[in-house]
């Protein structure tokens, strides 16, 4: 079994102190293969720098849309040089967000719908963040469509009618460890059975989102912990892990033009 964190912050301050035993730690729980994730400039140049050398680790690029309200082309010019790199294999997280509103609706529309843009230019997939933007993300998306384009739709916590208006435009769907929590995953572990084997990835979105039963012990989460979801996720959909497995391996490498035999 080789499992592959497609979303996580190795970015984060949390792990500035002990960083390569994080790693060290994924790679004895099988977790082969990781994407560091940017939120923003700083983030995305810090992605790069953690994978750039280290073997199975993977990186991208945006601004998420808590921090819309500093973005600016400049800083968008630097994100698309910094794509060059042969380690960027996604652009993202971007997105709406409207829970917190960190960023006005407008501002972060504005530069969500500048990313499609950028990430379709440089032809990456892209990693999409979206809560409680009240059908406004799907309107966007739609509007601003492209035949053929790719991207996952991270965190997934939807319903069931815009996973399968995810689907019909051919995104792929995260899950985290939001599925192993008792009452906040219910829902998500209803759904589940409904995504097609060949459109899930498995994410932790460490440091957060930190699954049960690491959930008991500890309150950050690691990208060895995406174990807890992909066995999860085999139970909650009758399947055999070491199947599902070798299926998310495939699509995440799919989804990022990686090269799946490493």
């Amino acid at each position: 079994m080789k499992l592959f964190d497609s979303h996580c912050h190795l970015n984060d301050k949390s792990y500035d102190n002990d960083l390569d035993e994080v790693i060290k730690h994924a790679h004895e729980a099988n977790v082969d293969a990781l994407m560091i994730v940017g939120i923003t400039e700083k983030t995305s140049i810090q992605a790069v720098s953690i994978a750039e050398f280290r073997p199975g680790l993977y990186a991208s690029v945006g601004i998420h849309p808590h921090d819309a309200k500093d973005c600016t082309q400049a800083a968008l010019d630097v994100l698309k040089k910094l794509a060059k790199n042969p380690k960027v294999r996604a652009w993202g997280e971007t997105g709406l967000d409207f829970n917190r509103m960190y960023s006005s609706q407008e501002s972060q529309e504005k530069w969500f719908i500048r990313q499609i843009e950028i990430a379709d230019e440089l032809e990456l997939p892209l990693i999409f963040h979206e809560r409680e933007s009240h059908g406004r993300f799907l309107e966007i998306l739609k509007v601003h469509h492209k035949k053929g384009r790719k991207g996952v739709v991270h965190c997934f916590s939807g319903n069931k009618k815009e996973l399968e208006r995810y689907l019909e435009l051919g995104l792929y769907i995260g899950i985290t460890g939001i599925l192993t929590i008792k009452s906040r995953g219910a829902y998500l572990r209803e759904l589940a059975p409904f995504i097609p084997t060949e459109r899930i990835l498995i994410e932790t979105d460490a440091p957060y989102l930190t699954p049960a039963p690491e959930k008991n012990r500890t309150r950050r989460n690691e990208p060895a912990f995406v174990k807890s979801v992909l066995i999860k996720l085999a139970k909650e959909r009758g399947e055999d892990p070491e199947y599902l497995s070798a299926a998310l391996w495939d699509n995440t490498c799919r989804l990022f033009d990686i090269d799946n035999v490493f």
